[in-house]
């Protein structure tokens, strides 16, 4: 099987490419991050950049042409996924990409919906338009109450101090009730946690893919003792842990696109996460004192990737569900998956 991009997806990657650069620069990037660093837990959600994402097709891409969307799938996703973690785009992307078609507003970009996969932490619940409940065997909907106003059939919500200054959190303290929000009639919560998990991993692999690249150009361009740091081997060897890192979790988010079982997707959200978080950190590394500094943009990709690594299967789910599909004929889903 060629898991390789065909000449179409390699198109539709540049053109997300393209428009990230365009729409959301480095530039927009540091606003963006100076300003929610100032405002602390509140959200400041770009809603108009939210749209231009929904206009551009980031969420109703695997939606059927009668219903608006693409009619494209999950390596397409995939792909376009892989750019917005590269360029860090903030907020809830992955809930709000496979909420298109369920929540009104959510495949154009009009609505922003956040999710809650049982009791624990919701991010950007302050923008948010809807909370998708999917913790349950069937999906549910409640509107969020944006603004000051929590959603009514939320308890009592705690912010928290975000790690990363463009992701705001949210701690629900306590269970929720059993008939909570909407439920969405025959909408079966496990496939959905499947692509989310996918796409999440999607981004963790963009941001790997991403301080690859600024650990060899920083080893290019920095000198020391009269040459380039990349130069000397010990540098080369921390760059080709990074590449290989990448490019194994990109095979693995590949095939998992392709096959969509719960131990591909497992294994790819695992490989995505290291990659993610320890190729941040050998980048920073590499960097020196600079890395550390708030200027660089490295210490965002690093925390971007923590924050990540504990949504949708955090490492220790992820490991237990990759178990146990494996135990299971053919990587079927677990029943408690």
């Amino acid at each position: 099987m060629d898991f390789r991009p065909t000449s179409d997806q390699q198109a539709l990657r540049a053109t997300a490419r393209r428009f990230l650069a365009a729409r959301f620069p480095r530039e927009r990037l540091r606003r963006t991050v100076d300003a929610d660093a100032a405002a602390g837990a509140d959200d400041r959600l770009d809603r108009g950049l939210w749209r231009a994402l929904g206009e551009a097709g980031f969420f109703s891409l695997r939606l059927p042409e009668k219903e608006g969307g693409a009619g494209l799938g999950m390596p397409e996703a995939v792909l376009v996924f892989e750019e917005a973690g590269r360029a860090l785009v903030p907020g809830p992307m992955a809930a709000t990409h496979v909420a298109a078609g369920l929540v009104p507003g959510a495949a154009d970009g009009a609505a922003v919906v956040t999710a809650l996969d049982g009791p624990g932490v919701v991010e950007h619940l302050a923008s948010a338009d809807a909370v998708l409940l999917t913790g349950g065997p069937t999906v549910h909907v409640l509107p969020a109450g944006r603004g000051p106003r929590p959603a009514p059939d939320l308890p009592t919500t705690v912010p928290l101090r975000p790690l990363d200054p463009t992701t705001p959190l949210h701690r629900i303290p306590g269970p929720l009730p059993g008939d909570a929000g909407q439920r969405l009639t025959g909408t079966d919560a496990q496939p959905l946690r499947l692509h989310a998990t996918l796409l999440t991993a999607a981004q963790q692999l963009g941001s790997a893919a991403r301080t690859l690249d600024m650990a060899v150009e920083h080893a290019r361009s920095r000198k020391q003792f009269g040459r380039p740091i990349g130069a000397f081997q010990a540098v080369q060897h921390v760059c080709s842990r990074m590449l290989a890192r990448t490019d194994l979790a990109r095979s693995g988010v590949y095939a998992a696109s392709v096959t969509m079982t719960v131990s591909e997707v497992s294994a790819a959200k695992l490989l995505a996460d290291e990659a993610a978080v320890r190729n941040a950190r050998d980048c920073l590394q590499l960097h020196g004192g600079m890395g550390f500094s708030w200027e660089a943009d490295v210490h965002l990709h690093l925390k971007r990737a923590w924050v990540r690594r504990e949504q949708w299967q955090p490492p220790a789910q992820a490991e237990e569900f990759l178990a146990l599909a494996l135990l299971d004929d053919g990587g079927i889903a677990p029943r408690n998956v």
